[in-house]
């Protein structure tokens, strides 16, 4: 059986956001930036006994850094898909000046502050073909929330692979009021940050959700 050491992934997670560049696009010193995230190794520490290794497409916590410290204009950039070097994008059906108007869903009730973690985090492909609706309820039912735009992000620059051909999610924790929903998806060997619409079922688009969050 495999033992989990979540503070070495902790470790691990920490340093994956410095080598690609997060402390300077926060305005910040890597002290300074480390300085934000270290408190929250102690929420992760508290669950540790708890946690599973990261399974395909299932991760036991992430590091979300708020687009308050990195705009989702420089973070999408820094994405990649595993084995891949093309970086990511937005799409260009994103009106300029629209991005960050899609905000987090007040009842998610997201830690203050500009990072927190993220648990058990799943990118949902047992929803792909559904329509997101009906996944968000079948989410809800099981004590759980989509994922935001960041948390999306997040899954994705520590975990490459959890985007992959055919298991794609949205992420409707962070909508515009209409009925657009966010999503990730691969395009041209890269991945994508684009949107649709929360009627339409998609083969290759499940719904991404996460168990809880703290900081």
């Amino acid at each position: 059986m495999t033992v989990f050491d979540a503070g070495t992934e902790f470790d691990r997670q920490v340093q994956t956001l410095v080598d690609l560049g997060y402390p300077a696009l926060a305005g910040m010193t890597e002290t300074a930036f480390r300085g934000v995230v270290e408190p929250l190794r102690e929420p992760v520490r508290a669950r540790a006994a708890t946690m599973e290794p990261p399974a395909e497409g299932r991760v036991p916590f992430l590091l979300v850094v708020t687009r308050a410290l990195v705009p989702l204009e420089e973070s999408v950039p820094l994405t990649t898909l595993a084995g891949k070097s093309a970086p990511g994008v937005i799409e260009r059906f994103y009106a300029p000046g629209e991005l960050e108007r899609f905000v987090s869903l007040e009842e998610l009730a997201l830690p203050d502050g500009e990072a927190y973690v993220a648990f058990d985090v799943d990118r949902g492909e047992e929803f792909c073909a559904v329509v997101p609706l009906d996944a968000l309820a079948a989410v809800a039912e099981r004590g759980r929330t989509p994922l935001t735009m960041e948390e999306g992000i997040a899954f994705l620059t520590q975990f490459p692979r959890a985007l992959a051909k055919n298991k794609c999610f949205s992420l409707a924790g962070t909508r515009f009021g209409d009925r657009r929903v966010p999503a990730l998806w691969i395009s041209k060997g890269a991945p994508k940050l684009g949107w649709c619409w929360e009627g339409n079922p998609h083969t290759w688009l499940g719904m991404a959700s996460a168990g809880d969050r703290a900081r």
